[in-house]
């Protein structure tokens, strides 16, 4: 499909024409052709899978084999290298980071392209340079302070910077704001205005419909590899966005359907988490709820609320270090270990699928099946085809879609490992399932499959527990509401009773 010129008076910065990329068998893109104007925010919209990620590491020199053509400021260029995209202008930042965590602030701004002096690094210039950079963006960052001890936002805004000490004209995005809270994005909404006012380009990639609402300029499409179309913002809202994106109108964003909830599930009396050893105060101290069959709790809190926490203490992440009361199907939960956990029929999907959720290198079999091998094993021996199988199943039930359960899972899209992190977990046929952020950095085609499942699950009579950071997504999943301010609960709701403003409120301690 032809794209819709932005502004005809105008030349682009970055000009894609025809592109397309193939991994073995599978044509991941075919002939998109895109346009990035300077002093625009152009946000580039699609489900998982649908081509956005291999599309920037194209223009950011990740991948050098594909078919099409590059053009900055009129040149046609191919970059063979990150590198020689950032000599070019371009910067990528990706999810996950490309900061060395054991350097300084200082140290990683100027990674790959030292100041030097005499043929030696210049480890004073350099952090002075820095300094002012921050200066100039309005952050207040120690440029001699370690990465790995900055906070996630700290670390996002350090690859701003990083990008601008190489000049460069072309940034793009990918989900900056999964891990950030509210005051956070403001920071980095701002720094955005501010590049834009520099004649910068910025390719903004998100699924969060407020975000796109908020800052896009243009919107550019992908569908299967392919090029939809693009338009200005004003032109594009959301119902047709969503229509453009998945193919078909998408109605009822949160398709919940609240049950009848049946038997006591799981009941904590002032139960307490020490994450750091009990020498320390507890992260999560003297909270007490109870949740049902055929329930979705909604856990809420701000960022250090220790939610997550609370899903590692019960889980068994850190140990015995906990206390209080917690109950099982009205036995006590013999809280050890997470091998105990899920013996108990409990279920964690964390917050972090890469890190923590899945093993990236294995297949879709493999990870599918890797907390239910005792299971699917006979003394101590493993049975492929019981593993093959039970993937199959999984991967049909949550409309997987790969093109074979031996492919690598780092090589799916988001949306799709997110499904086979799930996949792991339902395997084990748990009784509690603790949903931690269960729908960060996935299209909307995908998070109402996810929802659905939800309601698909509560309705077999799981019960489930859920953090989510999107506030609308939190209130209209959750039967009911419990509320967290620094490990401690502050309010319960129920799904009537529950209003961002009150939520909103407990949250911060004002409840």
């Amino acid at each position: 499909m032809t794209l819709l010129a932005a502004d005809s008076l105008r030349s682009p910065l970055v000009r894609l024409r025809g592109i397309g990329k193939r991994f073995g068998p599978v044509q991941v893109l075919r002939g998109v052709d895109l346009d990035i104007f300077g002093g625009e925010v152009l946000v580039l919209a699609g489900e998982n899978g649908a081509g956005k990620s291999t599309l920037i590491k194209i223009l950011g020199g990740v991948h050098t084999d594909f078919d099409g053509t590059i053009e900055i400021d009129g040149q046609v260029v191919r970059p063979r290298s990150p590198l020689e995209a950032a000599a070019l202008g371009v910067a990528i930042i990706f999810q996950e980071l490309s900061l060395v965590p054991t350097l300084t602030v200082a140290d990683n701004i100027f990674l790959g392209r030292p100041l030097t002096r005499r043929g030696f690094v210049d480890d004073a210039g350099q952090r002075a340079a820095a300094r002012r950079l921050l200066d100039q963006l309005g952050l207040d960052i120690d440029v001699d302070q370690r990465v790995e001890d900055l906070s996630i936002a700290q670390q996002q805004l350090t690859e701003v910077a990083k990008a601008l000490a190489r000049d460069a004209r072309v940034i793009v995005m990918d989900e900056p704001t999964s891990a950030l809270n509210a005051p956070e994005v403001e920071k980095l909404f701002g720094l955005i205005a501010d590049l834009k006012a520099r004649g910068c380009g910025i390719v903004y990639i998100t699924h969060k419909m407020e975000e796109i609402e908020r800052i896009a300029d243009r919107i550019a499409v992908l569908r299967d590899g392919e090029h939809v179309g693009a338009a200005p913002a004003a032109e594009l809202p959301p119902a047709k966005l969503v229509n453009w994106m998945v193919g078909r109108e998408v109605e009822h964003q949160f398709p919940r359907h609240a049950g009848q909830p049946g038997a006591e599930r799981l009941r904590l009396d002032g139960f307490s988490v020490w994450r750091n050893g009990r020498g320390n105060r507890p992260t999560v101290e003297g909270v007490s709820f109870s949740v049902h069959a055929g329930e979705i709790l909604g856990v809420g809190g701000l960022q250090g609320s220790g939610a997550s926490d609370l899903f590692g203490g019960l889980f068994g992440a850190y140990g015995a270090q906990v206390g209080g009361q917690a109950w099982l199907d009205s036995r006590p939960l013999a809280i050890a270990s997470p091998r105990r956990a899920i013996d108990q029929g409990l279920a964690w999907l964390t917050n972090d699928r890469k890190a923590t959720g899945l093993v990236l290198p294995l297949s879709i079999i493999a990870n599918a099946t890797l907390a239910d091998l005792p299971r699917l094993s006979t003394a101590g021996w493993r049975r492929p085809p019981l593993e093959i199988a039970a993937a199959r199943e999984q991967g049909a039930t949550l409309a997987l879609r790969a093109a074979s359960l031996d492919m690598e899972v780092g090589l799916l899209s988001g949306g799709n490992q997110q499904k086979v992190a799930l996949a792991k977990w339902l395997q084990t046929r748990p009784r509690l399932l603790l949903l931690d952020e269960p729908t960060r950095g996935i299209d909307i085609g995908a998070k109402r499959e996810i929802y659905q499942l939800m309601n698909d699950l509560t309705a077999r009579g799981l019960a489930i527990l859920l953090i989510t950071s999107e506030l609308p997504e939190l209130l209209a999943l959750s039967d009911r509401l419990v509320v967290l301010h620094r490990g401690r609960l502050t309010a319960e709701f129920s799904r009537a009773e529950a209003t961002p403003e009150k939520v909103l409120a407990a949250a911060m301690g004002r409840a």
